[in-house]
């Protein structure tokens, strides 16, 4: 954690300007709502109860506030980052290698925390997390946090695999089968991290120290991982539905994951399970943030202060299978969460996970590194075979 922290405070220093630029414009006062709020959000964040009746924390919001929630699904952060400069939303679910690009591109706008009641309710841990507070200004709201896990067929694999290697190197699994086209790898550039990670642990003389602070020769080190794990993969996922098909149907057994897919196939009764293995993992904390030119920000605010409120945030921690920003929604018993649920999606590991977070070449665990706009060139070619 040390060095992310490190590397929130390279870029803080790269954006301070942005920062300054932006305070001036900061909401002092939340009036009457405009009437609606539009948002980019991860798939499964923003239930109106379409998909379980059960869960729904959007109808009494609009009931109660006359702003009505209209949603545009998003499944990777560089989807996210163009929805929001191609404009016309108010909000986003933003996550770490998201949120920072969004502030230097100057897309989103800071928030007055001093306007969201809630806010006191906040994990001391997340209210100036990096990768939302530049120069002291929030630039957004926590939402949701959790680690990118190790998804896996427990008829295949009888005990929990232990290591990423499952899915960087070929092996024999245990069903006597080869894993060869049996497991898959997230189609987003931020997967370089996944393979430094594993090589954090795996070849200490590479000298990682943060799987988002790579010189050109751990980065190097990083693509080739990647060039063979592309010769085990059936498919590259980025659609959370898509990718629980193919383990239905397409006989995938591994792949990293979201505790999302993990808990509605089991929910399905499907012979699912989910671990972070010895290398730990990396992670997501999502925030909320509003867009520079947002149309409807008083709705903004009231919806920036809704995703606090103890049910929804102990809900969602029941849906996604996230920890909730609010660590209160663990056991106060107003919504469907509680401590163990807490304790399952992740809550002690915090420490163990290496949140995603923008490449920036300033970085400050060594001289200089390999920033994000090589990340996204390299991995298509990762990808594309080359």
């Amino acid at each position: 954690m040390k060095s992310i922290l490190k590397a929130g405070t390279a870029m803080a220093l790269i954006l301070s300007m942005a920062g300054q630029t932006f305070a001036a414009e900061m909401l002092t006062s939340v009036g009457a709502g405009e009437g609606s709020v539009v948002i980019v959000a991860w798939p499964g964040y923003i239930e109106r109860g379409e998909t379980d009746k059960s869960f729904d924390w959007v109808t009494k919001f609009e009931e109660q506030s006359g702003c009505q929630v209209q949603v545009k699904t998003a499944n990777t952060s560089d989807e996210m980052v163009a929805l929001m400069n191609e404009g016309g939303f108010d909000l986003v679910t933003a996550s770490g290698d998201a949120s920072l690009r969004l502030i230097a591109g100057k897309r989103v706008q800071p928030v007055n925390v001093d306007l969201i009641p809630s806010w006191s309710t906040v994990d001391d841990r997340l209210k100036n997390a990096p990768w939302h507070t530049v120069d002291g200004v929030h630039y957004g709201v926590p939402y949701m946090w959790g680690p990118n896990v190790l998804m896996y067929n427990t008829e295949v694999f009888k005990e929990p695999p232990t290591s990423w290697n499952v899915v960087f190197e070929e092996m024999e699994l245990g069903d006597g089968k080869s894993n060869k086209g049996r497991v898959q790898a997230y189609d987003g550039p931020i997967h370089i991290a996944d393979a430094a990670n594993y090589l954090m642990h795996n070849k200490p003389e590479l000298g990682i120290q943060n799987p988002y602070e790579l010189n050109a020769d751990q980065y190097a080190a990083a693509l080739g991982l990647l060039r063979q794990q592309r010769k085990l993969v059936s498919r590259y996922w980025h659609d959370a539905f898509i990718q629980m098909d193919d383990f239905k149907n397409e006989g995938v057994v591994a792949s990293g994951s979201w505790p999302f897919q993990v808990n509605l196939l089991k929910s399905e009764g499907l012979p699912i399970a989910s671990v972070i293995p010895q290398e730990g993992a990396t992670g997501w904390a999502d925030t909320t943030m509003m867009h520079a030119d947002a149309a409807n920000p008083n709705c903004a605010y009231m919806w920036m202060e809704h995703t606090l409120s103890s049910n929804l945030q102990s809900d969602l921690s029941v849906w996604f299978g996230a920890v909730p920003s609010v660590p209160a929604a663990c056991t106060d018993g107003r919504g469907m969460q509680n401590a163990e649920g807490c304790d399952i999606n992740g809550l002690k590991d915090f420490d163990k996970i290496k949140f995603w977070t923008t490449p920036v070449s300033s970085c400050g665990s060594q001289d200089e590194c390999i920033p994000y706009y090589r990340w996204v060139s390299d991995y298509i070619g990762v990808i594309g075979g080359r």
